[in-house]
């Protein structure tokens, strides 16, 4: 069973929720300053900051290029170098592929592929920080600008821009994956879980609510989508999830859907993670935090049912079919 966590400070749990859950030897009693502000940023229901990385076409001169002028929208924006400088140009990704050498970097990195199979190591990372609809686009460039400075100054070229053509304001990071003394730059899934709170920090620090945690803590299902899907289903128009949410309706019309392998453990999450919260809330009673620790157990209480992802688009999907209106017959029909 994965720890379920609330976040993180100095590369240490703050808050196992999996951990709680259970009793047994060593188990703490007290929560620190660090644990109980962050446990009221979640069941506060602060907004979660989004960190994805884009992982289509980051592995050619082309691409790269093609990619860091889409960004710039074609020289209509500047792009915000390591240094600070503005680059903004139609050419703005050719002149950075050069800048940064990545002809060489390509060069090194085929050399070393001769003969070998396997996927061929990216050139860049194509990293997106997001928050939803509403956030101060300011604070977020600046959250993101502080994050890029704290995480790869002096070591990793990069540049960055806002995009606010969107609802949810969001920041384009490139990062240049072999460092200026030659390391590579490998993202991890605790990589993109500290970078998120990183950025959550970054956030609240511009007088934004942010916050960073698992989905299972706080009651959500856990979906992983590429970038394709993604991007379309935030403004409702990812004609992939359309679909298969009106094939998953069409399925329970027909008569009761099969029950999901991954239900069970769903299921078993749901429970640890609902034991731990409340065995946290006995905690902040005991040291004082009386209100945190009914707003503690009110969260719980408002979990919404631990589903699945078939099952959630399945139940919206059927929803819709309820709310729509009745179709109109004619006179002797």
């Amino acid at each position: 069973m994965p720890k379920l966590r609330v976040s993180a400070f100095e590369g240490r749990a703050l808050f196992d929720i999996a951990s709680y859950a259970r009793r047994g030897p060593g188990r703490r009693d007290r929560l620190s300053p660090e644990e109980v502000a962050l446990i009221g940023h979640t069941v506060r229901r602060a907004p979660e900051v989004m960190v994805k990385v884009l992982s289509k076409d980051s592995n050619s001169l082309r691409s790269v290029a093609r990619h860091l002028n889409y960004i710039g929208r074609s020289g209509e924006l500047g792009l915000e170098t390591d240094d600070g400088s503005r680059l903004q140009a139609r050419d703005a990704g050719q002149r950075l592929v050069e800048e940064w050498d990545l002809d060489l970097d390509q060069d090194r990195r085929d050399s070393k592929l001769t003969g070998t199979s396997g996927r061929t190591p990216k050139l860049v990372h194509k990293i997106m920080l997001s928050m939803p609809p509403g956030t101060p686009a300011k604070g977020v460039l600046n959250a993101a600008r502080n994050f890029a400075r704290e995480e790869f100054a002096l070591k990793h070229r990069y540049v960055l821009v806002l995009h606010t053509d969107e609802p949810h304001p969001h920041v384009h990071l490139v990062v240049k994956a072999v460092s200026e003394q030659g390391q590579r730059l490998n993202i991890r899934k605790a990589t993109l879980r500290e970078w998120r709170q990183e950025f959550a920090q970054h956030l609240r620090e511009e007088g934004i609510a942010a916050n960073a945690t698992e989905r299972a803590v706080r009651g959500e299902s856990r979906t992983h989508k590429k970038d394709g899907i993604y991007r379309p289903a935030l403004t409702g128009n990812s004609t992939h999830m359309r679909l298969r949410a009106q094939a998953l309706a069409a399925e329970s019309l027909c008569g009761n859907p099969p029950l999901e392998s991954g239900k069970p453990r769903i299921a078993k999450t749901r429970r640890l993670v609902e034991d731990g919260w409340r065995a946290a809330s006995a905690i902040l009673e005991a040291q004082g935090e009386r209100e945190l620790a009914v707003q503690v157990l009110r969260f719980v209480d408002q979990m919404p049912p631990a589903q699945t992802e078939k099952e959630l688009l399945r139940a919206q999907a059927m929803s819709r079919v309820h709310k729509a209106p009745p179709i109109e017959r004619l006179p002797g029909h």
